[in-house]
């Protein structure tokens, strides 16, 4: 019997092949249902909508350290984990073997964010590591990397799906391995460690006294749902698409309108804006957005 837990879109791929596959998945764990978009609906995860689609048993504790009695109980055989949202308590992790789907090349990018970070640092190329789970955050030894190019194109999305599906495949070829234990496993390079913690609201901002390239990243972490941000005249502007200018220098922050499209000044360069949202208002492309807008004016600087 095989537990899976997962909680966003990133795990369904992985879900669905072991269902498809005839692997014995009796027990699905994700998060609690969670009130999502300005109306506030309470939406089940996208694994619970699968999960529930099969007939396959559902479980959603708060918080998992607190009441984890329930999946040894169902004496799993297995757990296997992807993009679930909480920590494992040790005491699970101690009579259930249990292994991971994380979204880096590991010890790179250990954490909550790892594909957000791939596209904020503006890596070329991250990937999946398949992981025997530790205690201590994404430390566990490793059995097998996959590697997945980042195209400029990527954004989050797009990222995202990709290493799913590697994650599918990955999983698929050692899932014989993994029930049997017959494989071989390597301890990380402690020296090697670098972080993507889980997103905080200030992780989301954009800074133009950094570079273009630094704030086209950003976005590009957070597009196409979430959206990069800054504050102008005291409203809250959400930032979805961009691009670097190659040709326009501006001093930070200084806004040049020509031509209905909208440029930033950087440090060195200046972002070209694409789709924006201002608070309280409809997601726009900026073409449309500025017809008729009054929020920005030529030659301002939003640090002024």
């Amino acid at each position: 019997m095989i537990v899976f837990m997962g909680t966003p879109e990133f795990s369904v791929p992985i879900l669905k092949m072991l269902i498809e596959k005839k692997y014995d998945v009796s027990l699905v764990v994700t998060q609690p249902d969670s009130y999502v978009g300005r109306k506030k609906v309470l939406t089940e995860s996208p694994v619970k909508k699968l999960a529930k689609s099969y007939g396959i048993e559902v479980f959603q504790p708060e918080k998992l350290k607190e009441n984890y009695q329930y999946i040894i109980d169902k004496k799993p055989k297995l757990i296997i984990t992807a993009s679930y949202g909480q920590i494992l308590p040790k005491a699970l992790l101690d009579k259930v073997k249990a292994v991971n789907i994380h979204g880096s090349l590991l010890p790179s990018l250990r954490g909550g964010a790892p594909i957000q970070y791939a596209l904020f640092n503006g890596l070329k190329e991250t990937g999946i590591t398949l992981m025997e789970m530790a205690f201590k955050m994404d430390s566990g030894d490793m059995i097998e990397h996959v590697k997945v190019t980042i195209e400029d194109q990527d954004n989050y999305l797009t990222l995202s799906q990709k290493l799913s599906i590697a994650g599918r495949d990955l999983l698929e070829k050692r899932m014989d391995d993994l029930l049997l234990g017959t494989y071989h496993k390597e301890k990380q390079d402690e020296s090697l460690v670098t972080f993507a913690y889980t997103l905080k609201y200030s992780d989301e901002s954009l800074d133009f006294n950094q570079n273009a390239i630094y704030n086209h990243n950003r976005v590009r972490g957070l597009s196409p749902d979430i959206g990069a941000h800054f504050e102008y005249k005291g409203t809250t502007i959400k930032v979805f698409q961009s691009l670097v200018s190659d040709i326009i220098d501006l001093s930070p922050g200084k806004i040049l309108i020509s031509q209905k499209r909208l440029f930033i000044g950087c440090n060195g360069q200046a972002l070209e804006i694409l789709e924006l949202q201002q608070a309280g208002k409809k997601r726009m492309m900026v073409r449309d957005f500025l017809n008729g807008q009054t929020l920005f004016s030529q030659g301002e600087n939003i640090y002024e």
